[in-house]
């Protein structure tokens, strides 16, 4: 079964960077497409980004605004969220998903359903 870990999350201070890492184990990952996503306290989870099993082509929510980036490696069974100048607001845990479908609508990604979810990691942006 497919297991995802993350990993790169901390503490940042404002305009600061993260990378976050996502490995998966248990199945290939280069068939599916792999999303972002993200739970801020007391707020529903969103869509940060999604990226294609070829990784040609990915999907942004309008909050990333340029300074986040989605890529994954498929010969290290691993995606990734480059993360730069982040705020306050960006804290939350964030999670990778993979192996459905995701979906961009005014300004807001969405998924139809991942089959699975890591665990999550915990982004805190001080001020």
């Amino acid at each position: 079964q497919l297991q995802l870990v993350e990993s790169g999350g901390g503490l940042v201070q404002l305009g600061g960077s993260l990378r976050l890492s996502c490995a998966a184990s248990g199945d290939d990952l280069s068939s599916y497409a792999i999303g972002w996503f993200r739970q801020a306290p007391g707020k529903e989870r969103e869509g940060v980004s999604c990226i294609s099993p070829s990784g040609g082509s990915t999907i942004d929510a309008d909050f990333v605004k340029g300074r986040f980036t989605i890529s994954r490696d498929n010969a290290k069974n691993t995606m990734y969220l480059q993360m730069n100048n982040l705020t306050p607001e960006d804290t939350a845990v964030y999670y990778c998903a993979v192996r459905g479908a995701c979906y961009r609508r005014s300004g807001v990604v969405g998924t139809y359903g991942m089959d699975y979810w890591g665990k999550g990691i915990l982004v805190t942006v001080s001020s």
